[in-house]
């Protein structure tokens, strides 16, 4: 699970400076966004995404990366 949340935090901050750069620096927003859960989960050990992860089946028993750190 913490490789695929690494995976889509990475992908999402690369999307929106993307996005920022060809669209609207509005994006950044975005990236600060991500950056900030990022920080906030460093120090609660709490991720929202990780909730969404869990909810949609994914680190649950029987994932080949449940139980992986």
């Amino acid at each position: 699970m913490e490789r695929i949340l690494r995976g889509i935090a990475g992908f999402f901050i690369l999307l929106s400076l993307f996005l920022a750069a060809r669209v609207d620096g509005r994006w950044l927003w975005f990236t600060a966004f991500v950056g900030l859960n990022l920080l906030q989960s460093a120090f609660t050990g709490w991720c929202p995404m990780m909730t969404i992860l869990k909810k949609c089946g994914i680190g649950c028993a029987g994932h080949k990366d449940s139980g992986k750190q």
